[in-house]
């Protein structure tokens, strides 16, 4: 139960962004020359983490003690995993690719498709193609799941926040179509619409995080771990960037579905009716009307009650 109240995205997103956009401007200028030797990594690695760095730094700043030993359970407590979501969390992303390749066949694609790719399809200086994933994974989930997406949800129903943090995730990755030999640079130059549809690939995956996170208790664990698979999916087999917009598609409609099967969850606004009646209580303005006597449920008087309600 954490108070919304210490939930600022108006000052985290743009602090991200800000501190995101110069670093990797910069690296992408230093990546164009030769004599650097993947140097601009050393720029690159500070953006990766502004995430996680500017949550941790909100977290601390708060010191709300119930915030911060939440942000510790779930990044350090692998009982939070649902044993019923692992289908979605382990599978989804390989089957994914898998029915894309096989849509892409019936329209002409190439079987080679389901081979596995015999390199990474983009470089990244002197760190490792797969540690550099796994990074990305890890200090991406530490800071959109440790704060960005509770500071969304605090304010709108889970859906719109899913959708509107996966606008943001997706705007995040801009830098990097000028960041030579990476991934988005290298499909900006093959094709400008592989880029578009980069970034439009990331608003559903970004939805199924979502879903992914919530029922896994808020699991820090278990975004990342899905991140991952996300990532290492994208990279294991000889898939084509044709195959990739099929794949868009194809995740647009698991979105679709996980919103339609959990409805309840994605559109319910009793955390927003409760964080309005804090707000109201706090300006002295009047609430709904309570009973004369203690209620029923054994719990206290309303008049004797905190102030500061706190959110589910």
């Amino acid at each position: 139960m954490i108070s919304t109240g210490i939930y600022k995205p108006h000052y985290f997103f743009p602090a991200v962004f800000l501190t995101t956009f110069i670093c990797w401007f910069a690296g992408a200028y230093l990546s164009y020359g030769d004599e650097n030797g993947g140097i601009y990594m050393i720029l690159m690695l500070p953006g990766l983490m502004a995430p996680f760095l500017i949550s941790l730094l909100m977290i601390l700043r708060s010191k709300n003690t119930d915030v911060m030993h939440d942000f510790k359970n779930r990044l350090i407590n692998p009982r939070l995993i649902q044993r019923e979501t692992l289908p979605v969390l382990f599978l989804l992303m390989p089957i994914s690719v898998i029915v894309s390749i096989f849509l892409s066949v019936l329209f002409g694609g190439s079987m080679l498709q389901f081979q596995f790719a015999e390199e990474f399809s983009f470089s990244s200086g002197f760190v490792p193609v797969l540690l550099l994933l796994l990074l990305a994974a890890g200090f991406e989930e530490l800071g959109w799941r440790g704060y960005a997406f509770d500071s969304l949800q605090s304010r709108c129903t889970c859906f719109s926040a899913s959708l509107l943090f996966s606008i943001l995730w997706s705007l995040w990755h801009f830098p990097l179509l000028f960041v030579k030999d990476s991934y988005q640079y290298a499909i900006l130059h093959e094709n400008p619409w592989f880029a578009v549809n980069f970034f439009i690939g990331i608003i559903p995956m970004g939805i199924i995080i979502s879903w992914v996170c919530i029922k896994n208790r808020k699991s820090i664990i278990a975004a990342i771990l899905f991140h991952f698979i996300i990532n290492i999916s994208q990279e294991i087999l000889s898939i084509t960037q044709m195959t990739k917009c099929i794949q868009t598609l194809v995740l647009i409609g698991a979105a679709g579905v996980l919103v339609a099967m959990e409805k309840e969850m994605f559109f319910s606004t009793e955390h927003l009716r409760r964080r309005g009646n804090t707000f109201r209580n706090f300006r002295g303005a009047p609430g709904p009307p309570q009973s004369a006597g203690p209620q029923s449920t054994g719990l206290v008087p309303v008049s004797s009650q905190p102030s500061r309600q706190v959110n589910a």
